[in-house]
């Protein structure tokens, strides 16, 4: 009866070379074992991951265990190596990744250092935070040193300043600006007062000295941060509107450079 069905059945199936044949008393289970000739029923597979298999034998004929070879491919070094900054081959760097491009911060930070050479209107076309980031973070880490932990005032006048130059620029201007371009503007031209920060370490600035060398250095990043944004939104003709709320943002960063601002909270 069974033979019967399954020649039925072989018969009407377009496989009946397999299913057509009658099974044998006697003979062990054997699996398919893949070989040279695999491509015809799976088209585009590999017998392993670069490396070869070892042939399968049929269970039951106490044969040795199938043995697997191959190998993976490692990145030479040892496991320091996933901590540096090489990559694989054709990758870009780390840094790059980030954002942080050394070159631009430095040419951006020489036009601020120099603000009497003419700024390029594409000066801002890449801009970052790396560097203002690293600019505000240096400011109050000397204000720091010098006595004056100032953070949470620099980095609130930094935010509100930011927003209202911001606002005040797209209002005055035809094309308009970004905030992001803003606030890195802006704390590029912090470079000078972080000077000032650096000598407040050695030198107490709570006098004549430290008067003139804040009011020096407001006027320094306001003509810097002026000409940038002249520059950029080609406002050439509205150069003290911009600088006029520009010296009041770098002003407060002045008085909280001579003066301790939170000094008469603590003592109370």
């Amino acid at each position: 009866m069974w033979q019967d069905t399954a020649s039925q059945y072989g018969a009407s199936s377009s496989h009946s070379q397999y299913y057509g044949q009658t099974p044998q008393q006697g003979v062990p289970l054997q699996f398919y074992a893949p070989g040279p000739d695999q491509g015809q029923f799976y088209p585009g597979s590999r017998s392993s991951l670069e490396g070869n298999m070892g042939a399968q034998v049929p269970i039951g004929q106490g044969g040795a265990a199938p043995a697997f070879g191959g190998n993976i491919q490692q990145q030479p070094g040892g496991w320091w190596t996933a901590f540096g900054t090489g990559g694989f081959e054709g990758e870009p760097p780390l840094l790059e990744e980030l954002g942080i491009n050394f070159s631009h911060i430095r040419a951006k930070s020489m036009t601020v250092l120099n603000p009497l050479r003419r700024v390029d209107e594409r000066i801002m076309d890449d801009a970052d935070l790396a560097g203002p980031l690293l600019f505000f973070f240096c400011f109050g880490v000397l204000l720091l040193l010098s006595g004056k932990p100032q953070f949470g005032y620099i980095y609130g006048f930094g935010l509100l300043g930011s927003i209202s130059i911001y606002t005040l620029l797209n209002l005055m201007s035809e094309n308009g600006i970004d905030a992001y371009r803003v606030v890195s503007v802006l704390g590029y031209c912090l470079l000078p007062m972080v000077g000032v920060g650096a000598i407040s370490v050695v030198v107490t600035l709570d006098g004549i000295l430290g008067y003139v060398l804040s009011l020096l250095s407001i006027i320094w990043c306001t003509f810097a941060a002026s000409g940038i944004f002249v520059a950029v939104l080609r406002m050439s003709d509205q150069r003290l509107l911009v600088a006029y709320p520009v010296a009041l943002l770098y002003g407060c960063f002045g008085l909280l450079s001579v003066f301790n601002v939170g000094a008469g909270s603590t003592a109370r």
